[in-house]
């Protein structure tokens, strides 16, 4: 008796590009991130260390608020209490179709991180002058994430001089792209 074919699955960057429709139940790794908010002032005001993915746990009314593209990161930070992170002043507006079930718009929220990162974070926030900021609220793959930094604040002459950097690379850059088109 002949044995049945083997299924065979394609892996992206090893035999080559794909063939037919995807599988069932699979899906890309594009497009899948729908960015809720961002907090840009944390870019100019901190420099940032290292970067940390949390998923976070909310009730079902923040969800659908934050669905709704309603969110705001301005003056969120992290916490860490008792070997747990905490999300704190990230304001989240009650959902208008909401009812006595609706929840506090800036209540404390948990994250969901690994042990060993909370340990991390505690370690670098333990120094003088570092702290913990939410640079990013997404959904990925149906489940809200926080993406969070390790950084300490710039003083005023640093954000002058990151300021001057990029408007000196963009005017290389126009000067560039101005040269190549004639």
């Amino acid at each position: 008796m002949a044995k049945p074919a083997a299924r065979q699955v394609h892996v992206p960057g090893r035999d080559g590009p794909a063939r037919g429709k995807p599988l069932a139940g699979s899906r890309s790794a594009e497009g899948t991130r729908q960015i809720v908010a961002r907090n840009r002032k944390a870019r100019h005001d901190y420099a940032i260390s290292d970067t940390y993915e949390a998923g976070m746990v909310l009730t079902g009314t923040e969800t659908k608020s934050m669905r709704a593209g309603r969110t705001s990161l301005v003056d969120a930070f992290v916490s860490i209490d008792d070997g747990e992170a905490w999300i704190e002043h990230m304001h989240v507006p009650e959902y208008t179709q909401g009812t006595w079930t609706n929840h506090e718009p800036r209540r404390k929220r948990k994250l969901l991180l690994h042990g060993a990162e909370i340990a991390k974070l505690a370690g670098a926030t333990s120094d003088k002058g570092w702290t913990i900021v939410p640079l990013q609220v997404y959904f990925a793959n149906g489940r809200a994430k926080v993406e969070i930094a390790v950084a300490r604040g710039k003083r005023e002459y640093d954000k002058r001089q990151t300021l001057r950097a990029q408007q000196d690379d963009r005017e290389a850059q126009r000067a560039m792209s101005l040269r190549q088109h004639r």
